[in-house]
């Protein structure tokens, strides 16, 4: 017997090309809220890096985060990064992470990234391990057999001009702007070759697909750049 208001599989899956807010279909929510997680919000996400002086240097001189803090927990530190509010003005930074740091607005603050450094695993990453017979990397979610982790969004004002920015800055770009092409949607030549996610992209997400560009950080994780003034 299913339980009230339990979690129902989407499959199978909508139309192609139809966009669902809210789901699949339009019962796939449950009727009501559920009281227990009326307060539930997701605060950040937490990569693994394994360099933090050029991590910080692309989240904060290239993508505009400021650190929240930082705190060495003996066995790792860990960077708390957000971006300030747009009016925020250069000498009021440090307030701003001051009082975004304090518990009570911490918990409560959406959106955060945790830039997670465990000590010493950088002289390790790149180095054949005979222990486990395999090269030690950090996976970035998207080459197998660590398939799981996709990539971060970045809403910026003008695509093009931060990807030169960043171009010039030497960072990967995985994806123009304005490319809408089946070769350029972000899956494995393992899957390619398995034919999974075959297809080319539907016409009704192809204007969207195209506004975006994708970059790689420092370790190799995929970051997602979207125009902030989109129109369908």
């Amino acid at each position: 017997m299913t339980p009230k208001n339990s979690f129902q599989s989407p499959l199978p899956p909508s139309k192609e090309g139809l966009f669902s807010p809210g789901g699949p279909t339009p019962t796939f929510n449950p009727p009501t809220l559920d009281t227990a997680t009326k307060n539930y919000h997701l605060t950040h996400l937490a990569l693994r890096i394994t360099e933090p002086a050029r991590s910080l240097h692309f989240y904060i001189d290239l993508l505009g985060m400021r650190v929240i803090f930082s705190m060495n927990a003996g066995p790792f530190t860990i960077y708390y990064l957000g971006h300030p509010p747009p009016e925020t003005q250069d000498g009021e930074v440090g307030k701003w992470a001051g009082e975004t740091a304090e518990i009570p607005v911490l918990m409560r603050t959406k959106g955060l990234l945790e830039l997670y450094h465990v000590h010493g695993t950088e002289n390790r990453i790149g180095e054949i391990d005979s222990s486990i017979d395999e090269q030690v990397t950090v996976s970035n979610g998207n080459v197998p057999p660590h398939l799981g982790f996709a990539h971060l969004g970045f809403t910026v004002p003008d695509v093009e001009s931060a990807v030169e920015r960043l171009r010039g800055a030497g960072v990967t770009i995985l994806k123009e702007p304005g490319v809408c092409s089946r070769e350029s949607v972000p899956l494995s030549e393992w899957e390619a070759g398995r034919g999974f996610g075959v297809g080319e992209i539907h016409e009704d997400y192809a204007w969207f697909f195209e506004k975006f560009a994708m970059v790689a950080d420092p370790d190799g994780y995929m970051v997602e750049l979207i125009p902030q003034d989109i129109r369908a």
